[in-house]
Parts: structure tokens; C-alpha cells; sequence
């Protein structure tokens, strides 16, 4: 029997009692550290996962998956109703030869349908240098976690080349955005701001995911003014994004 059990949200103690119990009694236990930091979450909220589990049956392996919490739906922290979300999406980090946007147009499709967009942020781990590659050594670089201020900066960016093709934007400096980082851990934070403000928050450490707000509810609204400078800041930004 291969078990696949996720850890939750916070830390290696939010695992489930079943999920606990499993590893007590498993004859090898592995930990995957590629798509986190540790592999928190649901097992089925990465592909690695699935592509696992396919391994596995093509192997004859009987597979058996423990669910736990994750980002997909406990980013309903900050007061934004689940069922107000369109398709997720993941900002890369870029470097100079590779800078893709294609999760723009995924944004854009959300907005026109007046949806949030859950926005999954890069992470680097274990990434091996340029050197490394060449010279056939275990090299790595250390590991990277993108904020929320990078992935804004990313996302000013994009609207900011579209304006010189003059093309009709997702979003402006001007929409409402919501940052939240560490969710369910003890030093959680929210931040409801404009995406220009976002790129310059500091919301601390990994891990980190940025929401883009599609059109909100009035009791979506009066929930995120405990995360925003004032009530009547967030009320003006909410009529304007």
C-alpha cells in the first residue's frame, strides 16, 4: 500500500490523526520538499502528486490518499467566498531570457466574469546553478520563495508592456488586491491594498499567495476592512478596481 498524506497548512504538526497514525506504523516514510516547504496542503493541490499516483497504479501499486487542508480553500480566510473564485493560477519567477504572462490572460478572463483569482506564487528549491549544469556537479542555489511584492511587481509589469501595444487591461495599479501569507500558522498575516501598494508590503515569510479581487460582495467587503489601512480606504478602492 502506498499512502499519500498531506500536512496541512501551518507546520508538520497540523498533519491528521489518520495521516499520523499511518506514518507511525509505515515501514518507509519519505518526505517531499520540491513543490514546498513541506509539501503542505492536500496531496491532489500539485501535480507531482497526481503524476505519483499514476506511477504508482501503472506499477500495481494500491494507492491511498489522505486529504488535509489547503491553500485552494482556506485562502477563504480573508473574507472572500470560495464559490467567487475562477481559475487558479501560478506566477513564475522570471529571469532575463524568460518572463512568461500567459496566467494574464487567465486574470483577465476572471475579471470579465467578476471573479477573484487565487494566485499561486513561485517557490525555488533545490534549483541547480548554471555551473552545476556544465560542469555535471550537485551544485544548487539557495532557496527562493516569492512574495507578494514580486508577484505585484511581476503583474505591473505585464499591464505595463500591454500599454504600449495599447490592449485593454485586467487590472490596474488601482485594484483591489488581498496578500496572504503563512495561512493557518500562528503568524498568519492578510493585507487588503491596492496592487500598487502590494509591491511594496512586507508580509514577512514564506509561503505566500496573492488574490486578485474580482467584484465583491458587500459582506466580502466589510470582512477584508480588518485587513486594510481603513474602512473608507478599502470602500474607495473596492468601487474603483
Amino acid at each position: 500500500m502506498f499512502f499519500i498524506i498531506g500536512l496541512g497548512l501551518g507546520e508538520a504538526e497540523d498533519i491528521t490523526v489518520k495521516g499520523l497514525e499511518i506514518v507511525k506504523k509505515a515501514e518507509r516514510v519519505y518526505l517531499e520538499v520540491y513543490t514546498s516547504i513541506l509539501t503542505v496542503g492536500d496531496p491532489f493541490g500539485a501535480t507531482t502528486h497526481t503524476d505519483l499516483v499514476l506511477r504508482a497504479r501503472e506499477a500495481g501499486i494500491t494507492c491511498k490518499i489522505i486529504h488535509n487542508a489547503s491553500i485552494l480553500n482556506a485562502v477563504g480566510c480573508c473574507g472572500l467566498q470560495l464559490y467567487s473564485f475562477g481559475e487558479t493560477v501560478s506566477i513564475p519567477y522570471w529571469s532575463e531570457s524568460w518572463q512568461p504572462d500567459s496566467f494574464y490572460d487567465k486574470i483577465a478572463g476572471n475579471r470579465r466574469r467578476g471573479l477573484h483569482t487565487l494566485c499561486l506564487l513561485d517557490i525555488r528549491v533545490k534549483e541547480p546553478t548554471l555551473e552545476s549544469l556544465t560542469k555535471k556537479r550537485k551544485e544548487y542555489q539557495p532557496p527562493r520563495f516569492m512574495s507578494v511584492s514580486e508577484a505585484a511587481g511581476q503583474l505591473l509589469e505585464i499591464i505595463s508592456r500591454r500599454h504600449r501595444d495599447h490592449k485593454e487591461f485586467a487590472y490596474t495599479g488601482t485594484t483591489l488586491c488581498v496578500g496572504v501569507a503563512r495561512v493557518g500558522s500562528d503568524t498568519q498575516q492578510i493585507l487588503a491594498c491596492t496592487l500598487q501598494e502590494m509591491k511594496d508590503a512586507d508580509l514577512g515569510p514564506p509561503l505566500h499567495s496573492l488574490i486578485i479581487a474580482g467584484h465583491l460582495h458587500p459582506l466580502e467587503v466589510e470582512y477584508l476592512t480588518q485587513f486594510s489601512e481603513s474602512k473608507e480606504k478599502l470602500l474607495q478602492i473596492a468601487k474603483t478596481s
